[in-house]
Order: C-alpha cells, then sequence, then structure tokens
C-alpha cells in the first residue's frame, strides 16, 4: 500500500485526489487487523446502490471491489470507503479508524426526517452529516431519525435496536430504514415494532452499526427522550464478543 489514500477506478485502482461531485452511494466497514464483519453484505450492498442509483454495470462493480479488497492493509485498524458517483468513477478511500465509542447519546430533533433514499447508504449523506453536527453541538453523539408519525426509525449513522424482557427488538421491516450489515451479522430473530420515542421507556437501547458495533444508548438532548433501563453489560459482552468471533479475513 502507499502513502496515498484515495484511489479511482480505470481499469485498475489509480490514485486521485477527492472528487469535485458527491457520492451518490456509499459503504464502509470497519478493518481490524485484516479482518471484517459481513464484507459480502457490505459489498452486496453497495452493488445494489451502485446499479440501480449511479446506474454502473455491475461487472464493473465486481471488478472494482475485487482491486479494493486485494488492497486491503492486514496490519492496524481502518475504516475503508468505497464510493459511486454520478459520473460513473468509482473511488476507494481508506482511512484510520477512530476508536470504538463505549456508548451513545442521541439527539432528538423537533421536526421528523425525510429522506429520498432511505434504503440506499449515499444519497442523503449530506443532510444527515448535517444532522450529526447539529446533534454534537448539543453535545451527542448522533442525531435520531423519527418518521412523520414520530416513529422510531434509526440514528443518522446507526440501526437502533431495542431490548423487551429477552427479546430483541428493531423497527418493522416496511419502516424507511437502511438495511444494516452489522444488525444482520447478530444472526438472531428479531421482534419488529413501530415504536414511538415514548415505547422505548424502560427499554435498553443499543446503537448498531459496523465502526462503533454495538454502543449502548445511554442519554438524549434536544427533545425530551425516555427514561431507559440500566445497560445489561454482561449480555452486552456476549453480544460484542459475538460479533468478534466469525469475521471475514481479506489476506
Amino acid at each position: 500500500m502507499n502513502d496515498r489514500r484515495r484511489w479511482t477506478w480505470a481499469g485498475g485502482l489509480v490514485p486521485t485526489e477527492v472528487p469535485s461531485t458527491d457520492a451518490l452511494v456509499v459503504d464502509s466497514w470497519l478493518l481490524d487487523r485484516g479482518a471484517v464483519r459481513g464484507l459480502r453484505r457490505h459489498r452486496a450492498r453497495f452493488t445494489r446502490g451502485a446499479t440501480t442509483i449511479a446506474r454502473i454495470h455491475e461487472s464493473s462493480v465486481d471488478r472494482f471491489w475485487a482491486a479494493v479488497v486485494a488492497e486491503l492493509p492486514l496490519r492496524e485498524r481502518w475504516f475503508p470507503r468505497v464510493e459511486a458517483h454520478a459520473d460513473g468513477s468509482l473511488v476507494f478511500w481508506l482511512r484510520p479508524a477512530p476508536p470504538p465509542r463505549p456508548e451513545t447519546r442521541l439527539w432528538i430533533p423537533a421536526e421528523p426526517v425525510v429522506r429520498n433514499h432511505p434504503r440506499i447508504k449515499g444519497p442523503d449523506l449530506p443532510m444527515l452529516a448535517e444532522l450529526r453536527a447539529r446533534a454534537q453541538d448539543t453535545g451527542a453523539d448522533d442525531a435520531l431519525l423519527l418518521d412523520e408519525s414520530g416513529c422510531v426509525l434509526e440514528a443518522a449513522n446507526a440501526a437502533l435496536l431495542w431490548w423487551r424482557g429477552d427479546h430483541l427488538c428493531a423497527p418493522a421491516r416496511n419502516l424507511p430504514v437502511l438495511p444494516s450489515v452489522t444488525v444482520a451479522e447478530l444472526g438472531i430473530p428479531l421482534s419488529e415494532e413501530w415504536a414511538l420515542t415514548a415505547d422505548l421507556e424502560g427499554t435498553e437501547v443499543w446503537a448498531v452499526n459496523s465502526l462503533h458495533g454495538i454502543s449502548p444508548v445511554t442519554g438524549w438532548t434536544g427533545e425530551p427522550g425516555p427514561a431507559l433501563a440500566p445497560v445489561d453489560h454482561d449480555r452486552l459482552t456476549r453480544f460484542r464478543d459475538a460479533l468478534a468471533t466469525a469475521p471475514t479475513y481479506v489476506g
């Protein structure tokens, strides 16, 4: 791996500057000493978006992906990102991974968030980045997304799950949420709910994504949030360990 940190696809990976256009589709994952959770799922999610939104031929995406995987480093922690752009370009960006976040505070905005492509990662990222910046201005880590009826959807940068007794719950699948690779990697049945924020009263809530894994939600800013149950640290440790036991090695 050379010293450059961004490449574009031109029948091979060529060092490049930051493209002038916003990415239409992106995906990213944690690479920890050559190990990745759910790499095939990340590939499928990115390919679906690149072929439908950016209208790039699947064979081009396949060759690009193979070249990216061949270049992934086997040491240290990284947060690679792949992008598909409106001009048909495919971009690979290698970034050092920040430390995992042990817990999460969420900002509850006063208004619902309406996205154009909630099931594709990329088209709405500029708006979500702005929401996250507003959340951080209040002392939170991320923003809670609600639909027009007040149903809990996800965070701007994470899926949301919550516990009712021994049942792990998620937003109903017909709600506009991004398919989460990390949630899929948990490999357990989920109870689907249409939950308002008040319905989370007394539950333990988890923010889940590829970078931070499972991060319990421990507080709210912005609009009033529900009182949450204390974190069950033994259960949290079991699930974190389970995620760590079956990675894909890219070497």
